[in-house]
């Protein structure tokens, strides 16, 4: 199973509104930031995924919901966020969560001034940092 199949199989599971909305990943999908920040485990992989997705969710480029509803899309985008900043922080990997929270400041500065190509760096940046940390959950 993929990463983005297995967080899409986790949002189902939570049941409710969202759970509903949540679409199997496009075939040609890949969750290659997850994968850059895994450092090896699969974990990381579905943790930086999700707040990635989030990132998507809120600026229109989502992978896993049902079309149509930017108020659902906005919904989904701050739950994918919180999903994976507290598990990281759970985890204990507080270094971690500071270079992903940072992620999301500065894709959304970038976003904001129309540079998607900035937001694309932050990303970059943002898990080779964490992969540079070699953490484990």
């Amino acid at each position: 199973m993929s990463t983005l199949d297995e967080l899409a199989a986790q949002l189902r599971g939570d049941d409710g509104l969202l759970a509903a909305a949540i679409v199997d990943p496009p075939a040609a999908a890949r969750a290659e930031l997850g994968e850059a920040a895994a450092a090896g485990d699969p974990a990381y992989a579905l943790l930086v995924e999700a707040i990635r997705e989030g990132e998507l969710q809120h600026y229109g480029g989502g992978r896993l919901l049902r079309d149509g509803d930017p108020d659902l899309a906005l919904l989904a985008g701050d739950h994918l966020y919180a999903l994976g900043l507290q598990r990281l922080a759970d985890a204990g990997d507080l270094e971690s969560v500071v270079v992903l929270a940072g992620v999301i400041a500065r894709c959304a500065q970038a976003h904001a001034e129309g540079q998607t190509a900035d937001a694309a760096e932050a990303w970059r940046r943002g898990a080779a940092a964490v992969a540079a940390r070699g953490g484990t959950l």
